[in-house]
């Protein structure tokens, strides 16, 4: 008997930014693997006897193999369980999601997926900046400070992002950050381009540093850190509110 996965993706981690439907599959899950970012509070949602499987990646830390969290996901559902794959963040953006179908298309499994809100857009709010402005930010990359290899990636298409026109988010980058920030003023940013450290979105520790990406890369070549964080670059990145 098959049972059925639903891919949730839990936002930044405060609960209160989880959509209705995310809780609906919580409440009906019989059971969850979750993501580091997204346990706390969030699984206070689950119902009791809930299997809470903790499959989280962190860099630096003991993490489970991508292979064994697909083979989990498949050997739930073939009990005919209601699976709760839940992500942080939105699933679909670095977060290994095409892995994991891979394995339920091949063992026949069904699924849903069930989007979240990006940290890139919760770290924007928190700053009380919007990602995008007419003629000055017309363009939004993300982009993954970390390769397979831990090593910031060799194939970035630097140009792009040394575009001092589009507001630029990096995921997983803090520690690869000062190569990356050396390679954007090879390739023409300028080191005064403004630069937001995002740590810990949405959860009581949450601390905004602005700088400029010249700045942030010699802080964080300094004294790197292991708190989870997304680096936004570009002109907004100086402006708005926020929490500091």
């Amino acid at each position: 008997m098959s049972g059925f996965v639903s891919f949730v993706g839990s936002g930044p981690g405060d609960p209160e930014l989880l959509t209705l439907k995310a809780v609906d599959r919580l409440k009906a899950a019989d059971a969850v693997l979750f993501d580091d970012l997204s346990s706390g509070p969030i699984l206070g949602h689950t119902k009791p006897g809930a299997d809470l499987v903790g499959v989280g990646k962190r860099a630096g830390r003991p993490s489970p193999k991508q292979s064994h969290v697909s083979q989990l996901l498949v050997e739930y559902a073939s009990t005919g369980a209601r699976v709760v794959r839940l992500k942080s963040g939105d699933g679909g953006m670095f977060g290994r999601l095409e892995e994991e179908l891979l394995a339920l298309k091949a063992a026949g499994i069904p699924y849903e997926i069930i989007p979240g809100i990006p940290s890139a857009c919760a770290a924007a709010a928190a700053a009380g900046i919007p990602l995008t402005r007419r003629l000055t930010a017309r363009r939004v990359q993300f982009v993954t400070g970390h390769g397979v290899d831990g090593q910031l990636p060799a194939d970035l298409n630097l140009p792009a992002l040394a575009d001092a026109q589009a507001t630029t988010v990096v995921f997983m980058g803090k520690r690869t950050f000062p190569r990356l920030a050396d390679a954007l003023m090879a390739n023409g940013l300028p080191g005064t381009t403004p630069a937001l450290l995002a740590e810990e979105i949405s959860r009581p520790e949450q601390s905004l540093t602005r700088s400029t990406v010249a700045e942030l890369a010699r802080s964080l070549r300094a004294a790197p850190s292991g708190t989870a964080a997304l680096i936004l670059y570009g002109a907004l990145a100086a402006e708005g509110g926020g929490d500091a």
